[in-house]
């Protein structure tokens, strides 16, 4: 069996899916192919979901300050109900501890000033006072409980923290996908799941299509690569990675889920909390359940996986973040079963993505994405679709970047900052903070 379309999406977690959406919307026919049986439910499943406008870059807190629009006004982005239901964006805020190692803070904060987004300085007793379970004690460096300083803590307090009350997280992200699915088929794309590419058609020097797991063929002029831990795979099937100075990886992510301290409601009053002291973040589940990731600390390995081979039970990390946070919450309690999620996220060298064409005409890239990337779907939809517009029409992308204004907040981007060619960008956190 052969299909033809204007462009082929590969994958169809939040990002492909976004994506799809803007290209129909754009007019192009779209077939989207992901290898699950539903959109969404890879690695965009296991997600956190988290909804934050904070960065360590003026380019990525500027995305991320437009992605926020979209989240807060979702029906009105997506101008479709979905029958099977709506995610929710529940805005709770997101506290951000100052430490030394994130200096306090003064760069975010500057940011947010300087794009007008809204933004509160907490001091120590404010912080305590909103969240009583807390203990402010420094603990840096991070360490592993192996250590045999872990747990004491070196003497100083924390200052205080910023809070930013734009953020939150979505309560259901697969359901989030759906409804983007949902939105792109009204606009006329349509998705195939339970297929996998096998191979990407080249003829004449240019992408030609897609040959999936079946033998079936699926023929377009344009592919996008949103294959997620996937991506550098896909990119080799298509020799699109010769040029390209930044890599991208799978790398093997726990997140715990632990019930919050008796007698504080933390569903209704945490926030979502990101703390490099102890090198955790967390953010409220339903039935006042807490869930706690790292944020990638040095002291802890990194496990780059097969995306198809890895083990996918917990392991001693998750005993390492849930012992980390109790040193914040000392009236925590560890429960002997560990539950949570096991997953996967796309990481690129310096955890900053690769929105861009690439050596291969017709065929462009969504890469790197996971961790930090899923509140900017919406807009990384937007401007994959007109960066893809801008290079079909002839222009020179490598040479002359398209030049990407931001339609809420009317910031424009120079998307060199995602190229596939940049040098690694040391403003990035190198973590999962992005």
């Amino acid at each position: 069996m052969t299909r033809s379309a204007d462009c082929i999406i590969i994958g169809a977690g939040i990002i492909g899916a976004a994506i799809a959406l803007e290209l129909s919307r754009k007019g192009f026919r779209t077939i989207s192919v992901d290898r699950n049986p539903a959109a969404g439910y890879g690695p965009t499943s296991g997600s956190c979901a988290i909804i934050r406008v904070h960065y360590s870059t003026l380019e990525g807190t500027a995305f991320a300050w437009e992605g926020y629009h979209y989240w807060k006004n979702w029906d009105e982005y997506l101008g479709v109900r979905d029958p099977t239901g709506m995610a929710e964006f529940r805005e709770i805020g997101c506290l951000v501890m100052k430490t030394e190692g994130n200096k306090f803070l003064e760069k975010h904060g500057r940011l947010s000033r300087e794009l007008g987004i809204p933004c509160e300085s907490w001091d120590a007793s404010e912080v305590e006072s909103r969240l009583p379970i807390y203990s402010l004690q420094s603990y840096s460096p991070v360490r592993r409980m192996d250590d045999e300083k872990f747990g004491e803590a070196n003497g100083s307090a924390l200052r205080g923290a910023l809070f930013w009350k734009t953020a939150g997280y979505v309560t259901d992200p697969q359901l989030s996908t759906r409804n983007i699915q949902c939105a792109c088929e009204a606009s006329g794309g349509t998705f195939l799941f339970g297929r996998e590419v096998a191979e990407v058609i080249i003829a004449s020097d240019r992408v030609a299509g897609a040959r999936l797991d079946d033998g079936s063929e699926l023929h377009a002029p344009i592919v996008v690569n949103v294959a997620g831990p996937w991506s550098s795979h896909v990119n080799r099937m298509a020799g699109a990675d010769r040029d390209m100075t930044i890599s991208t990886k799978a790398l093997k992510q726990e997140v715990a889920h632990v019930p919050a301290p008796e007698g504080f409601d933390f569903y209704k009053n945490g926030f979502v909390i990101s703390d490099s002291d102890i090198g955790c973040y967390v953010r409220p589940e339903k039935g006042n359940f807490i869930l706690i990731g790292s944020e990638d600390p040095a002291c802890d390995p990194r496990e780059f996986v097969d995306p198809d081979k890895y083990d996918r039970d917990f392991s001693e990390q998750w005993t390492h973040q849930v012992y980390r946070y109790a040193q914040r919450v000392p009236s925590l309690g560890i429960p002997s079963r560990m539950r949570g999620v096991v997953d996967l996220y796309d990481v690129a060298d310096d955890w900053i993505p690769v929105y861009d064409k690439s050596s291969v005409p017709g065929f462009y890239m969504a890469i790197g994405t996971s961790g930090n990337q899923y509140k900017n779907a919406p807009i990384a939809g937007k401007l994959m679709a007109e960066l893809i517009e801008y290079c079909e029409a002839g222009n020179d992308h490598d040479n002359a970047p398209l030049k990407f204004k931001l339609p809420c907040t009317e910031q424009s981007i120079d998307t060199s900052f995602y190229s596939r060619k940049r040098e690694i960008n040391k403003e990035s956190s190198f973590s999962v903070l992005g």
